[in-house]
């Protein structure tokens, strides 16, 4: 990937887009998008019940270097969610209270950043969501160039400047712009399917009697005994 390059347009989704799809969540938007989209668990919330959806603004950094954190600041606006790529592994603490501070000015709403971060209790008193790869006291600098708005893989996802990103307890999920009111309609219409069967689930049906497993739990041998004996395992 070409470094020293930052993409000022960016095309983003419809607000009300990106607040239907936060409303159904990471795990449901992963569903209704064809179980496709994830990051790799390895990334996750630095405190509990942290959930945010927004447009990315891509960073592509550099092993221990944030100078491109810093750029990226001024290419935000409201409603963005950083989406920070690194172009080899890194743990060290590239994020912390101050950088914090300046994108909240701007109204960005989280970071999501396949590296580390650092101030985490400060970051979790401002109530500024952030899932990140570790948590690293270990200090940046800037010295290399890195890009801004440009594509990127963030923790095994592909991210493009614009995309809808949701994150919450249950991890990250990056939803292409181009089809995020498709996804949107889809997730909704999941909600509404998982509302009715909560219902019939929490009433003491069974989830396989709800699904019609039996016949084909039967057709694949599943076999009842009424004891060990019987089965021949005692």
């Amino acid at each position: 990937m070409k470094t020293g390059v930052v993409i000022r347009n960016i095309e983003r989704a419809p607000q009300e887009t990106i607040a239907a799809l936060g409303q159904c969540g990471v795990a449901t938007v992963h569903e209704a998008m064809g179980r496709l989209g994830l990051m790799k668990p390895y990334v996750r919330p630095i405190y509990v019940g942290a959930a945010c959806a927004g447009s990315a603004v891509t960073v592509l950094a550099q092993p221990g270097d944030n100078w491109m954190i810093h750029v990226a600041v001024e290419q935000c606006r409201a409603g963005d969610i950083l989406v920070v790529a690194v172009t080899a592994d890194n743990t060290d603490g590239m994020f912390g209270e101050l950088l914090a501070s300046s994108v909240v000015a701007h109204g960005v709403r989280g970071l999501v950043i396949d590296a580390g971060v650092r101030d985490v209790a400060a970051l979790t008193q401002m109530k500024f969501p952030v899932w990140s790869r570790a948590v690293s006291a270990r200090g940046t600098v800037k010295a290399t160039l890195g890009s801004v708005n440009v594509p990127v893989v963030c923790a095994g996802a592909e991210v493009r400047a614009g995309d809808v990103i949701i994150a919450d307890d249950d991890g990250v999920v990056v939803v292409p712009r181009a089809s995020a009111g498709q996804v949107a309609a889809a997730a909704k219409a999941r909600v509404a399917k998982e509302d009715a069967k909560r219902a019939r689930l929490s009433s003491g049906e069974l989830g396989m009697d709800i699904e019609n497993m039996r016949p084909k739990l039967a057709e694949l041998g599943l076999r009842y005994f009424d004891t060990l004996e019987e089965a021949g395992l005692s």
